[in-house]
């Protein structure tokens, strides 16, 4: 048997937080014939939603770290049809998956896997995999995007929003984002295409509906995807440059969809009435449900190609903070934890 060290996040009794430990685990058999052994080069950290995992019932003392991962595919099942040994793959692991990201060697069913194209790194492969699934599902399966539409993106230079802003941009939509920081700023003044209007959330009280409203002639956004929002006045240091949800209600035209990533979002009755007369399309981003039916893999597998497509011509050009080695993995991801990272955090094997 193989032994291997991962990562992996130790639940306590209230599930609110926890600690990470790194764990010394056998290489176990394969789980059937349509799984591949994956050497991995690459695993991007992102936030574990210990509370979403509850919910579905899945409920384990430790939760591997690390799904989205790219690599060498070393062994093939007898039944594997879509990879050959030496092919490079990436991928984000099953929900449930047990072992973590962070391994070097990985039992992967195929149906959870893409090829790597050539042109990509595997840094940028692993970094780029779940924020793209993201993007194209808030954007194309969740809303109409297309040419013409007005986009507003919030929190732009975010590692989600960053992309969506470029593929946006791409399928030629006018794109308004917003900025938190000067960092923020300076990112979108290089950025090429452009967006038609950086609306500056530090200066102390900006009218996001109103800024929005004069950039589409009185009409209103498409599209809204947001980074959160406030459900109160009341303001705190977490919530401070978030919008009011009723700044949102306001700033969407006839017929628009709003994607929202709070998941706990409450509207009052004047608010839905609002939403209802102008025919707007509210929907909740939870890129999990791709995982949590079969019904929809084909399409799954297909968004994932097209990000790394994306990706590989430089239509995504993702924020990827520099690459850290393994034996840093558990003092990053307690950060990634804390949401006090701003770029996609990659461990490198």
């Amino acid at each position: 048997m193989v032994k291997m060290k991962g990562l992996f996040y130790q639940l306590n009794a209230s599930e609110e937080e926890g600690v990470f430990v790194y764990q010394d685990r056998e290489l176990a058999p394969p789980p059937s014939e349509y799984h591949v052994k994956l050497q991995v080069k690459a695993c991007a950290l992102s936030h574990i939603n210990a509370k979403l995992m509850s919910e579905l019932k899945i409920r384990k003392e430790f939760v591997p770290v690390g799904r989205e991962v790219a690599g060498v595919i070393l062994e093939i099942g007898s039944k594997v049809s879509f990879f050959q040994p030496d092919d490079e793959a990436v991928g984000i692991l099953a929900l449930d998956y047990q072992e973590s990201g962070l391994s070097e060697v990985l039992w992967v069913h195929e149906n959870h896997l893409v090829p790597k194209p050539e042109k990509v790194s595997w840094v940028e492969a692993a970094g780029t995999i779940r924020d793209g699934l993201r993007a194209y599902t808030a954007l194309h399966s969740l809303a109409s995007l297309g040419p013409g539409k007005s986009v507003l993106v919030m929190d732009g230079a975010s590692p989600l929003g960053a992309l969506a802003v470029q593929l946006s941009l791409h399928r030629g939509a006018t794109v308004i984002t917003t900025a938190d920081s000067e960092e923020s700023k300076l990112y979108f003044e290089k950025l090429r295409p452009s967006v038609a209007r950086v609306i500056d959330m530090c200066k102390g009280k900006v009218d996001l509906a109103e800024s929005c409203l004069e950039e589409t002639g009185g009409l209103g956004v498409d599209i809204v995807l947001d980074a959160g929002v406030r459900l109160y006045n009341e303001e705190n240091v977490i919530s401070k440059q978030l919008p009011h949800k009723h700044d949102i209600v306001t700033l969407l035209s006839v017929g628009s969809h709003w994607i929202t990533s709070h998941q706990n979002l409450q509207l009052d009755p004047p608010d839905s009435h609002l939403l209802f007369l102008k025919g707007v399309s509210l929907s909740f981003l939870n890129d999990e449900i791709w995982n949590l039916s079969s019904a929809h893999k084909g399409r799954y597998l297909h968004i994932l190609k097209d990000v790394m497509e994306k990706l590989s011509i430089g239509i995504f050009r993702p924020q990827l903070d520099d690459p850290v080695p393994l034996y840093e993995a558990k003092v990053v991801m307690e950060m990634v934890q804390k949401n006090e990272v701003r770029k996609r955090q990659i461990v490198q094997f």
